[in-house]
């Protein structure tokens, strides 16, 4: 089944998967996605993924990260950026998630980036979700 969104649809699988205490979770493979992995792994927010050809499209294999005693190291996700509603910000505007406790995942013209790397090169773009 096609999924109008799947970006939504790779944050409620991490989500889900995160809530349950599981080890690992398989999401479907686009550019945006491997970008948001790519960010997550970079921030902490998850230990590692993997890019899997088993399927006509592809999936995404995210190992989901946890702490000593086994509680969350990510505690929420939460969509920001709609297929019908976009959010756009500048690097001025973009927003700070708990104040620096969290992360701003923005789809710019240099990639997929967090949002401390779009302060730092000065870009802004479309801001995909947060991450505490």
């Amino acid at each position: 089944m096609a999924t109008s969104d799947p970006i939504a649809d790779m944050l409620t699988r991490i989500r889900n998967a995160n809530s349950v205490g599981k080890a690992r979770v398989r999401a479907k493979r686009s550019k945006v996605c491997l970008g948001i992995a790519r960010v997550l792994r970079e921030e902490g927010y998850i230990s590692d993924y993997d890019s899997i050809d088993d399927t006509s499209q592809g999936e995404i294999r995210i190992d989901l990260k946890y702490g000593e005693r086994g509680e969350q190291v990510l505690q929420g996700l939460r969509r920001e950026s709609k297929p019908g509603r976009r959010v756009y910000r500048g690097a001025g505007d973009l927003p700070r998630v708990l104040d620096g406790l969290g992360i701003a995942v923005v789809s710019t013209s240099r990639g997929v980036l967090s949002d401390r790397q779009c302060r730092k090169e000065h870009v802004g773009g479309e801001v995909l979700c947060t991450v505490w």
